[in-house]
This record gives C-alpha cells, structure tokens and sequence, in this order.
C-alpha cells in the first residue's frame, strides 16, 4: 500500500471515528450547496461587467469556453470524489496522486480562493444592502459603508454579514444546508422572474455587432480584452462548484452522492448562464451593463421597476449563499490539512455538541470580515482565478496519473473517454490562466512562495504521513 493510499484511508477513518463530524448531508443538499454555490456573483454582476468591458454579446461564448472548461474538470473531480475518498476537495485528490507536497501547494491555493471569494462577495453583497437600505430610507452613514482607503472607516455591512455566516455555520452543517437550500430557492425564482420577462423584450439589433472586441488582445496599458479574456473574468462565475467535493465527511454516501452533486450542480448552472447572458444582451445594448447589478439594471431600463427590486432583493440571497458554501469549504479544507498534520492540530478540534469544527469557523471568520471591512479588493478576483484554475489542473492530472498507478482501485464513477476529457481540461485551464493579467500572475508566484517557507518551517516536520513512513 502506497503513502498516498494509506493516507486517504488513514485519514477517512480518522475523520469519521475519532473527529465527530456528522454524516447528514444528501446527494441534493449536495447539488444545492454548488448550485449555492456558483448562482450568485458570476450572474448578478460579473455578467454585464464582462460583457460591457471584454465580450459584447459574445459573453455567451465566454460563459461556453469557461463552462467548458469547469466541465472536463468537475468530471475527474466526480471520478476521485468517488474512489479516493479522504478528506475531499483538490487538497485530498492531490495528496493521493501526487503526495504532500503537492497536495499542499495545492490546498494553500483554496485557502487563497476560498478567504478572500468570500471577502470579495462581501463587499458586493454590501453594496446591494446599502442600495435596499436607502431605498426604504434609512441609509448607513457613509462612513461605515466604506473601507479606509475609500474615504470611510469601516465598511460595516460586508464585515456583519461574515460574522452572522459565522454563527450560523457554528449551529451545524444541516442548519447551514437548510438556509442555503432556502436561498437557493428564492434566487431561482428571481432568475426565473428575469427570464420570464427578458423573453419577451428582446431586440435583436442588440446583438450586432456579436464580438465587439474580437477573440483576445492585450492593451497598452496591459489590459486584455475578447471573448477569451472574458472566458478568464467570468470563470470566477464558475468558483464554487469544487466546494461540493469538499463536503466528503459529511456526505450520507459520499461515493454515490458527490459526484452527483457535482456535475448536476455545474450542467444546470452552466445552462442557466447561458440563458441569461444572452437574454441581458438581448434586451439592452451591451454598453450600458457595466454596472454592479445588470440584471436589475436592464429590468428598470425596460420599464420593470417592480421586477428590477424583486431582483434586487434576489441577489442579496444569491450572494449570500455563495458566502455561506465558499465559507465552509475553506473550515474543512483547513481541518482536512489539520489532520493531516500540515496546519497545527489546533485546527482540528470539533465541539461536540455542534460537531463542527469552531475554532476555525471562528478565527477564518475574524480574518474575513476584518479583510472585508477594512480592505477594498477591486480585481482580486482574478487571483481567485488563477489559483483555481492551477488546482483544476491538478485534478485533471491526478485522474489520469491513479488511472496508471492505481488501475484496480474501485471507482465506482469513471470519467468517459479517459484520458482525453481529463487532457482537454489541463489545455483548456491552463488556456485560461495564460490569458490572465502578468500582475495576477506575480501576486500568485508569492503567494506560493509564503506558503512554501509555511511548508519547509512547519508542515513537513509535523505530517502525519511522515511520521508513518
């Protein structure tokens, strides 16, 4: 038995007998917490940004390519989420193909997507409620909407709404999947609102020209523009469906219900974005989307005030939904490598009365919300991006390298036409990676290098797997 494979099973048991952490969770509360997940800033935002600065119409064709991409993926998640096993997440299928090392770079890496996404949505889940507040009257001072650097003190709603999240993912993983499930609901009946009257109010001389700004070019000032660098903006649409693999421990019968969860959860959102980056080109022109909330914006220019506030109150839920998943799959990904003896065994103590991991839930929390409240992040999503994509590409590889190395281990879901599916999702991540800005790519290069000196100082003297060997 390999070092990789005694681990994954090492760490199963581990988990499930000595670590408390509840079996409750379903193949649909699966399929909802990525569907939770990946239904919220991509579409409420992200949209009209990329097609008013990058796509035009075309925007439809960068949901495609990045869908795509997330596709061949989400498939050899689906394949290791049933054989491997362990902890989940790309964290867990790397260790098993390729060892520690790896697998550490590549769990540094989520902590970076999965921190500051959900900072990210905070700020933007912030705007929208300052926007509801003032409507009914009773707007925040703007001191405490702001963070330092733009004038205010503290931008208080963004930091709140990490703190509830908080409290709410300490009550148990089954209260969190209720509230998501709830507002799941409410945000598919607001996109379902929106496609009702889009249909009806299309002009198709809105689609003309389809490609404004061709396939891909780079400006002076370093900017890329085109179908295909919308295709490396709107991926962080796409950032979430991972998070299902994530919820392995918890999972009713992880080897049946995550790979459902997975793939359901990506094919429907990636259907809904197609449909509704058409449609919002359709009914106005591209130009005038480049706004924070597109959706609810084209609705009031066309004269649907009532529908455009219904929308509105539709994103709040969305984005807090993407919150509350990114937010737990970052607890578990940081107990995953706390059992595994990467982190400090102090992160990988569950309250017996909860059965949840609280001391992580609340020291990323702090983090969090001081991030979201005190610091603007402007393009930092890219560098979610870049770091996911870096981890889609492992996945990829991993299918194919326990496909040689471990032909006779079960699984019980296997990726059809492998290897070319898993082959076509390197090419095509790494495609995406290649389009993103040369800064995203400096800011990434350092963020590894910190967690290389975190690895060589403390990790590797403290695994539990070299300890085993």
């Amino acid at each position: 038995m390999s070092l990789q494979i005694f681990r994954t099973k090492h760490i199963t048991a581990d988990t499930e007998e000595n670590h408390g952490l509840k079996r409750c969770l379903s193949a649909w509360d699966l399929a909802f917490l990525g569907i939770g997940a990946i239904i919220g800033t991509g579409i409420f935002v992200l949209t009209g940004i990329a097609a008013a600065t990058q796509a035009g119409p075309a925007v439809v064709l960068s949901f495609i390519f990045a869908g795509l991409a997330c596709a061949f993926a989400a498939l050899s998640y689906a394949e290791l989420s049933a054989s491997v096993g362990g902890c989940g997440s790309a964290y867990g299928y790397s260790y098993a193909a390729f060892g520690e090392l790896f697998a550490f770079i590549i769990g540094w890496d989520l902590l970076l997507e999965y921190g500051i996404s959900v900072a990210a949505v905070a700020n933007g889940w912030a705007g929208y409620f300052n926007n509801a507040l003032s409507a009914i009257g009773m707007p925040l001072p703007e001191m405490l909407t702001k963070a330092p650097k733009l004038g205010g003190i503290v931008n208080l709603p963004a930091a709140t709404i990490i703190l509830l999240l908080m409290g709410l993912l300490i009550m148990g993983v089954k209260h969190s999947a209720k509230a998501n499930n709830a507002m799941v609901f409410v945000k598919l009946i607001t996109i379902a609102v929106f496609i009702g009257i889009a249909a009806f109010n299309v002009h198709p001389e809105n689609w003309q020209p389809f490609m404004p700004f061709g396939w891909f070019q780079t400006l002076p000032d370093g900017k890329t523009t085109g179908v295909l660098a919308g295709a490396s903006l709107v991926f962080f649409a796409y950032v979430g469906f991972d998070a299902v693999s994530t919820a392995t421990a918890e999972a009713k019968d992880p080897q049946r219900d995550l790979p459902f969860g997975i793939i359901a959860s990506l094919a429907f959102c990636t259907v809904i974005y197609i449909i509704v980056s058409g449609l919002l080109t359709g009914v106005v022109p591209y130009t005038d989307l480049n706004v924070s909330s597109p959706v609810a914006h084209a609705l009031k220019l066309i004269g649907f005030n009532a529908a455009s506030a219904l929308v509105a109150t539709g994103v709040i839920a969305g984005l807090t939904t993407v919150m509350l998943v990114l937010y737990y799959a970052l607890t578990r990904i940081i107990f995953a490598m706390s059992l595994d003896g990467l982190f400090s065994p102090f992160f990988s103590k569950v309250n017996t009365e909860t059965q949840t991991p609280v001391r992580v839930i609340v020291l990323c929390g702090i983090i969090m919300a001081l991030i979201a409240g005190f610091i603007p992040l402007g393009d930092l999503a890219e560098l979610v991006n870049i770091g996911t994509l870096a981890a889609f590409v492992l996945v990829c590889l991993g299918a194919i390298v326990l496909r040689i190395t471990k032909p006779d281990m079960p699984r019980p879901f296997r990726t059809p036409f492998s290897p070319l599916l898993p082959i076509l999702g390197m090419l095509s991540c790494s495609a995406l990676m290649g389009f993103l800005p040369g800064i995203t790519w400096l800011r990434f290069i350092i963020w590894l290098i910190i967690g290389l000196i975190v690895y060589f100082a403390y990790s590797m003297h403290h695994s539990k797997l070299a300890a085993k060997s």
